[in-house]
């Protein structure tokens, strides 16, 4: 049957099941409101503003005000109603509505300082406790962006455990991430839970997303090609977008200084303003949510040679959500957001790229949507329908010398839509659905008029060039997953199934890849209400040979220019992920701590390795994508600390000790991966020694790495020469002070990053540079200074 008839045939099936279930349950259709449920929500004795208060397996809800208190109209009969708030541990109680009658409900709920009762998505496709989820997950809140001060996603994750974020070109700053010693393309990055993250969004965009649109990330560590597909091997990345709970307000604005007292540097400055503002309607029948961010970067050269070491940006984002109860059990959730950014590297930035000796830019116009239809079909079952595409285009020019066809022109379209059932039970929950992702990539390089010199008649004349195209390709992945976890006493197991059909057609060689996939998944979970857990899984995966993010970015020089391309009989590669983990945690009321230790261990068969071809005469170099047949090894183990001794006092800390190797030597006959420390790790601290003050400190620890240099230095510049880094400590300090007014909240706030400037100080120089050489922080020392101002009404 073929993969596109697939998605239908599912949806109609579970949407007749959600009916029939429905239906033989004997549940009746909710009636009309006709009863009112009021209260107060403390703890402590004090009031808990904004509170979420909802009725189970329905869309009905409300928040709490100022002094703690709600109302909400409510159907006769008995409900669940449960209560959130952040940073406080969910509370479920039993309630009976009677017709035209008024139910007083008063709950006390408990603080949750390490986060243990939050509830995340990301490990199950399920809302779940992260304490109770089988795999562990991390998140990052908005608050802990905006402690750490971060300008994007990108900086963000790098005090998630087992995550690094580095910088991979000295021309325009192309950022990857790596998990658990996997780069980039091993990782699922998400939106809102959809796939629609591509190949061509990950080469800048997690600098593009600023960190004001982000609600939470979750993190998931360890293979997820059961629940995600492809490419989910080393884990995924949830970014979450604004939701409207409440009527809310705020909007910041920063100044930073680069390269502060560096000397020899010419200082480069980075401006950011943000805003944000949500909306929530009548018992939140309906919400929206809107934020923005305005940033401009100036380029920074901290050797002082002509050439930036960090680009030029100027970055504008805008978005929504809007969310519309359509039935008392049904909910519309929308998403929109556009990006608009211009970056360039290199040198001479007042003339045309062309005039440039080296000159990286890029111009991105990304539009993102999602529509999500929820529906309780029954006590605890739910049936979700949705669909997300994401519209990139870019105008690029990657060349040096003065280039003339270094222009190029890229157009990516990507999409996902699918449906999911739930039903939820007491001790069992299974989740069912199928989805179709897939993308159009097209990568042209313009045409010019070239005016040459005919020898024979001594004349100028004008010769057209036609473009070229470089990417043409059609992807496409259907899939159908199960899963299934069952919960007895102080033990959970879960078992996950997914089935792929994945189609890549490449119109430039004319070839065409597909095959199917059968990605199973094991987890087990001991000491579900124990301080003491024990968590162990299997995963296998698979990543479809297709174009990376790394073949959308070309590096480039005044003599060498890195161009990426796939070897035509490059295969599938899979993945065999086990995780174990041990966690304690104490929970008191003046001690709250969090100990966990997490080991992986990932055999790669047939993993995706690089041949560094030879220059031609122009210094075009091919770096091919082979499989290695030999294989690779990826292990090692993360440690994670998070500790609340006060209210007043936290610090959370993660370092990873780990080792990346081919099974057979590679370039430089090296057998360790390149670019991957065997040692990372990362620090938060956050005090409030009195009211109105907060002071936050972080540190980012990288070891030493292998890193490969092409410059003019090298003996041999077409073979290179292998380096080995300094470890490097970019540590950052910030001070808050807090006014609290009737018109709202003033913080203002100043700090620094990488206050010992620990950052690389052999960056090579000149036109004939290697980009390709760099590593260590992102950023040099750097002063900052702002304000916020925020209020709830």
């Amino acid at each position: 049957m073929r993969t596109r008839y697939i998605l239908p045939i599912i949806s109609l099936f579970l949407i007749i099941s959600g009916i029939t279930t429905t239906k033989a349950s004997g549940e009746q259709p909710i009636k009309p409101p006709s009863g009112t449920l009021e209260g107060l929500i403390t703890n402590n004795g004090e009031p808990i503003p904004y509170a979420t208060v909802q009725i189970k397996s329905t869309m009905i809800g409300t928040a709490t005000t100022d002094e703690g208190n709600f109302a909400m109209s409510a159907p006769e009969g008995k409900h669940t109603v449960v209560v959130r708030a952040l940073g406080y541990k969910p509370v479920e109680r039993e309630i009976l509505i009677r017709e035209g009658q008024t139910q007083q409900l008063h709950l006390e709920i408990e603080e949750d300082v390490l986060g243990l009762e939050q509830v995340v998505v990301t490990a199950d496709r399920n809302s779940e406790k992260r304490k109770e989820s089988s795999v562990i997950v991390n998140t990052l809140s908005n608050a802990m962006l905006q402690a750490v001060q971060t300008a994007n996603l990108s900086e963000g994750l790098a005090y998630s455990p087992g995550l690094r974020i580095e910088n991979n070109c000295g021309n325009c700053g192309a950022n990857s991430l790596r998990m658990n010693g996997l780069d980039g393309p091993y990782s699922q990055i998400l939106i809102n839970g959809r796939p629609i993250f591509s190949g061509l969004a990950a080469v800048y965009g997690l600098e593009l997303m600023p960190s004001n649109m982000i609600e939470r990330i979750e993190v998931v560590r360890g293979g997820g090609s059961a629940l995600y597909g492809s490419n989910a091997i080393a884990g995924t990345v949830n970014v979450i977008t604004r939701e409207p709970v409440t009527n809310q307000y705020s909007i910041s604005a920063q100044t930073s200084q680069i390269g502060s007292m560096i000397e020899d540097a010419d200082q480069g400055s980075d401006k950011q303003i943000n805003f944000n503002a949500t909306l929530s309607g009548k018992e939140n029948k309906n919400g929206l949510a809107l934020y923005g961010s305005l940033r401009k970067r100036t380029p920074f050269d901290v050797n002082d040679d002509g050439f930036s070491e960090l680009s030029e940006l100027d970055n504008t984002t805008i978005g929504a959500q809007w969310s519309l109860r359509t039935g008392y059990k049904s909910k519309l959730v929308t998403d929109f957001f556009h990006i608009d950014e211009h970056r360039r590297g290199g040198d001479s930035f007042d003339l045309p790229y062309h005039e440039a000796l080296i000159a990286e830019a890029t111009e991105h116009k990304i539009n993102t949507a999602s529509a999500s239809w929820h529906l309780f079909t029954g006590a605890n079952q739910e049936l979700n329908i949705y669909m997300a595409g994401q519209d990139i285009k870019r105008d690029s020019y990657y060349g040096a010398g003065k280039a003339l066809d270094a222009y190029g022109n890229t157009h990516d379209l990507s999409y996902s839509g699918g449906v999911q059932y739930k039903i939820l039970n007491p001790g069992l929950n299974i989740i069912t659905g199928a989805e179709v992702n897939g993308g159009n990539l097209l990568d042209k390089k313009l045409g010019y008029r070239e005016f040459i010199l005919d020898e024979e008649t001594m004349n100028v004349v004008a010769e057209n060039v036609p473009s070229r195209t470089i990417a043409d390709q059609k992807s496409m992945v259907g899939g159908v997953f199960a899963q299934l976890e069952k919960k007895i006493n102080e033990f959970s197991i879960s078992g996950g199934l997914r089935l792929d059909h994945y189609t890549i057609e490449d119109f430039v060689t004319g070839s065409e890849n597909s095959n199917n996939v059968l990605s199973p998944r094991i987890t087990m979970l001991y000491g579900l209400t124990s301080p003491f857990q024990v968590r162990a899984s299997y995963a296998k995966g698979y990543r479809a040979p297709q174009i990376f993010d790394e073949d959308l970015h070309i590096e480039t020089s005044d003599s060498r220019q890195v161009i990426h391309e796939n070897d035509p009989d490059l295969k599938q590669e899979t993945s065999h992920s086990f995780t174990g983990s041990l966690s304690y945690t104490i929970e008191r009321a003046n001690s709250n701590l969090e100990l966990l230790a997490e080991f992986f261990h990932t055999q790669l068969q047939d993993p995706f390795a690089n041949e560094i071809g030879t220059p031609d005469a122009s210094g075009r170099v091919i770096y091919t994508r082979i499989n290695e047949e030999e294989g690779a090894t990826v292990q090692g183990v993360n440690l994670e600390a998070k500790w609340a001794p006060a209210t007043f006092f936290d610090l959370n800390a993660g370092f990873t000790i780990q080792t990346s190797e081919y099974g057979a030597p590679q370039d430089f006959n090296e057998i360790r991966f390149l670019r991957t420390p065997d040692n990372y790790g990362f620090f938060t601290i956050n005090w409030k020694p009195v009211e109105h003050w907060e002071f936050t400190t972080n540190g980012i620890y990288t070891g030493e790495m292998l890193v490969p240099y092409f410059g003019p230095l090298a003996d041999d510049q077409e073979a290179g020469l292998l380096k080995e880094s300094d470890p490097f400590f970019d540590w950052a300090a910030k001070v808050t002070y807090c006014l609290e007014t009737n018109v709202g909240d003033f913080d203002f706030f100043v700090g620094a990053k990488n206050i010992l400037n620990s950052y690389q100080n052999d960056f090579d120089t000149g036109a004939e540079r290697d980009p390709g050489y760099i590593y260590g922080p992102v950023n040099p020392r750097t002063v900052y200074a702002g304000l916020k101002i925020s209020n709830i009404f």
